[in-house]
């Protein structure tokens, strides 16, 4: 039963199946565009209370009724569950909402055996929480181009979308939905390092989070390939030049090789 009525006056009806970090991520991107009016389920009723307070959505425990009027349905659940958590849906979708399942691994031809809806499928990642998410979308074989052009809106809401083929979605997965883990694996290194060299830890956050968050905005807006920029701030002798020598001889290139390799394989195998 649906608990709480949202305000929104959206042109797009939007459902999101499990309200965890992944769905929530979501819903909070959403929310913040102001775009949608959206349904969130969750099987725990202090949990949907939760995201109708804190984001005025609909909330309810019925997956089948909360689809029964969306354009879009955002399947949100654990790999392991997506194809239980689409045949449940499946008689309760309108003809022509569009289902996009957001769990790594589940292929195309899996979930369209599941539902006969359009598919497709999104690999986002956390950043969406800040309108700075980068979504991997993959069309199933009945999506049209109006279909794709909504799913791809809505995402564009939380960041930017890329079309990939299907055939690369492990590997994608492996660069952009895992990858901000890598990124605070880092930052978490790097300032245990300041700490160890007598910096405050406070100061050693501040120094280190601004320094990845500004060669971010480098990256996307400089229009210089990462390597430039690299070479950019390694001056011949330097000590920059020295770090990076170290991290090279340490093999911080091969385990990131390792790392996306190991990450499009766990991908694959949860399919």
């Amino acid at each position: 039963m649906t608990e709480n009525a949202s305000t929104s006056t959206a042109q797009h009806t939007v459902t999101v199946i499990g309200g965890g970090q992944i769905g929530e991520a979501l819903v909070s991107g959403l929310a913040a565009s102001g775009e949608t009016a959206m349904t969130v389920t969750n099987r725990r009723a202090e949990r949907r209370a939760e995201l109708a307070d804190h984001y005025g959505v609909s909330t309810t425990d019925d997956n089948a009724a909360a689809v029964k009027d969306a354009d879009v349905v955002f399947l949100c659940v654990k790999p392991y569950a997506i194809v239980d958590v689409a045949k449940e849906i499946a008689d309760a979708l309108p003809q022509d909402a569009v289902v996009v399942s957001l769990a790594a691994g589940v292929r195309l031809e899996t979930l369209e055996a599941a539902v006969a809806n359009p598919v497709v499928r999104v690999m986002p990642n956390t950043p969406m929480l800040l309108g700075r998410g980068m979504s991997i979308v993959t069309p199933g074989s009945r999506v049209s181009d109006e279909q794709l052009a909504l799913v791809r809106e809505l995402m564009d809401a939380v960041g930017e979308t890329a079309i990939v083929e299907e055939k690369n979605m492990d590997a994608a997965t492996a660069l952009s939905g895992s990858s901000p883990a890598y990124f605070f694996l880092v930052a978490d290194a790097l300032i245990d390092a300041g700490v160890a060299l007598g910096v405050p830890r406070d100061t050693a956050s501040k120094l280190v989070n601004y320094a990845l968050a500004g060669s971010g905005e480098m990256l996307i807006n400089s229009g210089s390939e990462a390597s430039t920029l690299r070479a950019n701030v390694t001056s011949p002798g330097g000590t920059t030049a020295a770090a990076v020598r170290e991290l090279e001889e340490s093999g911080l290139r091969g385990a990131f090789y390792r790392a996306a390799e190991a990450c499009a394989n766990r991908a694959a195998e949860l399919g």
